[in-house]
């Protein structure tokens, strides 16, 4: 069974060092040109691991990701405005 993760935004001074985040968890993506890191973390232990990549003297500010909680199932209540309106 897949562990529960989550995600943060680790926004960092250099992104050579940003590299060194993998050993935290898995990282999505680095952006060189924004310098910003998107990784996942395991669940359980993100307060923990957030403490620690915090003390870390390339990163400049950490954002949690909030994409787990957004609804994605949806549900259709108004008329269907799909249909063809032909003469």
């Amino acid at each position: 069974m897949l562990a529960e993760r989550t995600g943060y935004i680790i926004w960092v001074s250099d992104v050579k060092a940003a590299r060194n985040l993998e050993k935290y968890g898995s990282v999505h993506y680095i952006s060189r040109r924004m310098q910003y890191v998107v990784m996942y973390v395991n669940a359980e232990r993100a307060e923990e691991t957030v403490k620690n990549i915090r003390r870390l003297s390339y990163v400049r500010k950490i954002e949690r990701s909030y994409r787990n909680e957004i609804k994605t199932e949806y549900s259709s209540n108004g008329p269907d405005k799909t249909k063809f309106f032909g003469p």
